[in-house]
């Protein structure tokens, strides 16, 4: 449950990045994300009161409060900060790139606070995955490579190692306030709910609150692209990422989710991009990975 729960996250990740994409080109990416898990908090109070009465889980622990609200904090607050500044100083191919050593951090935290492990096989699997993801993104063919100074470029590659240190420790942190009796779904809940108060907190303490609304009435295209993306990442690809850190080991499960430029192959077909040999070769590489990963 939890191998597939993450590939399906990757998915999504991939499906939303595209619509969040079209929606950040107009209103930029810090109003975007601000919406976004404001979209994405209102689906799941509707669903967890449908499916369990409550908006919030009354039944979550303070000691789980406060392990998911830092996993919130950490990965989807300053962690996507790092990243969307990542992608504007050195582009998203080596953003992405750098983001693929997440798997191995989150690996390295699990063995040092969890005491998991991982068999010999499974590390192979990890290895190979990571190499066929960092082939499709270093295809040039496939993301624009703009020039950058020499600063600029390492600055943005430090941006790109906080956002993927921020990704592995808040998978960690969910780890240790999500025990298998406690549902995925609630811990999504508080974890978007953290997120939602402390991105609205600074929008007010820099006077950002009403710029988002406006830009929104400004651009309806946006509205709509950002409801979606809302609807298939933040809500269910955390839900689903939640559910692969319970029912799986970290570091296992962090490989899987970071699949996500994978499956913009044959997003990017649809969308009429060329789809090269090296690419196809990554792919290759990435599955095969994935496949000794699950054996």
């Amino acid at each position: 449950m939890g191998e597939i729960a993450a590939i399906s996250a990757a998915f999504l990740w991939a499906l939303s990045s595209i619509l969040f994409s079209f929606s950040g080109k107009q209103i930029g990416s810090t109003s975007l994300n601000r919406i976004r898990l404001s979209f994405a908090f209102l689906f799941l109070i509707i669903t967890h009161t449908l499916v369990y009465g409550t908006p919030i889980p009354l039944n979550a622990t303070n000691e789980q409060w406060i392990w998911l609200g830092l996993s919130s904090i950490i990965g989807l607050v300053v962690g996507d900060l790092f990243l969307f500044q990542s992608f504007i100083m050195v582009g998203p191919r080596l953003a992405m790139l750098v983001m693929a050593i997440s798997p191995v951090i989150s690996a390295l935290f699990a063995w040092i606070f969890l005491g998991e492990t991982l068999s010999l096989l499974q590390i192979s699997g990890i290895i190979l995955t990571i190499g066929g993801i960092s082939l499709v993104i270093l295809d040039r063919n496939n993301s624009h490579n703009p020039i950058y100074g020499e600063r600029r470029k390492w600055v943005g590659i430090l941006f790109g190692v906080g956002a993927a240190i921020g990704q592995a420790v808040g998978l960690i942190f969910a780890k240790k306030g999500l025990p298998p009796e406690f549902p995925a779904l609630s811990g999504v809940v508080i974890r978007v709910l953290v997120a939602v108060i402390t991105v609205w907190f600074f929008a007010i303490l820099t006077k950002q609150f009403k710029k988002s609304f406006q830009q929104f009435r400004q651009f309806p295209k946006a509205f709509r692209f950002a409801f979606a993306g809302a609807m298939v990442g933040p809500f269910l690809g955390v839900w689903l990422s939640l559910i692969a850190v319970q029912f799986a080991k970290v570091g296992i499960a962090s490989t899987l989710m970071a699949l996500t430029p994978i499956f913009h192959l044959p997003i990017g077909t649809i969308l009429k991009e060329k789809i090269t040999k090296q690419a196809i070769a990554g792919t290759f590489i990435a599955m095969v990975g994935v496949a000794i990963i699950f054996l």
